[in-house]
C-alpha cells in the first residue's frame, strides 16, 4: 500500500515568520502535535517542522510566551519526508531510523501534499490484520515505537 492511500491530505502549516502561538493554535484546531513549516513565498515547500514538544521546550528554556517566539527560530530543519508514491513500509522505516512519529509527504518539487503518522500506519495494519496482505506488521509498528522511545544523544551547550 502506498503513502497517499493512508496519509492526511489536508495538513495545517505555518510559516517561519509566524509565532509558536500560531503553531499551537493550528495543532489545537487539527488535534495534532506536528505542523510542517512551509516557505514564505507561497510555494508550499517544506522548510522545517515544529512539534508540540518544540513549543513547550522553547517557552520553558527561553522563559517567554509562545506569542514572543518566532517559529523560524525553533523549528527543526533537518526534515525527513516521504513521497506519496512510497510504500508505507518505506515511510515506517524512515520513522524508525529517525526516531520520529510523523513525516511530511512531499512531491518532487518539495511541496507539501500531506502528512503520514505512525498512527496512520498502525490503523492500516489493524485493518489488514484479518487479510493475507500485510504492508507493515503490528510487530514492526511496535519495534518502530520502541525505537522512537529510546533516548537520543542530546547535544548540550556548555557555558
Amino acid at each position: 500500500m502506498r503513502v497517499d492511500q493512508v496519509m492526511t491530505k489536508t495538513a495545517a502549516t505555518c510559516s517561519p515568520e509566524g509565532t509558536l502561538n500560531d503553531a499551537a493554535r493550528a495543532m489545537w484546531e487539527r488535534d495534532c502535535g506536528f505542523v510542517p513549516v512551509t516557505d514564505s513565498d507561497g510555494g508550499g515547500r517544506v522548510v522545517g517542522i515544529v512539534t508540540d514538544r518544540d513549543a513547550c521546550m522553547a517557552a520553558y528554556t527561553r522563559g517567554q510566551g509562545l506569542a514572543q517566539i518566532r517559529i523560524g527560530d525553533v523549528m527543526s530543519t533537518g526534515v525527513r519526508s516521504c513521497k506519496p508514491s512510497d510504500e508505507i513500509a518505506e515511510a515506517e522505516t524512515v520513522m524508525r531510523r529517525a526516531q520520529i512519529h510523523r513525516l511530511p509527504v512531499i512531491d518532487d518539487t518539495g511541496r507539501l501534499v500531506g502528512v503520514i503518522s505512525l498512527a496512520d500506519i498502525a490503523c492500516e495494519a489493524a485493518r489488514e490484520s484479518g487479510t493475507k496482505r500485510r504492508d507493515v506488521t503490528p510487530t514492526e509498528i511496535g519495534e518502530t515505537l520502541a525505537e522512537i522511545r529510546k533516548p537520543r544523544a542530546i547535544a548540550r551547550a556548555t557555558a
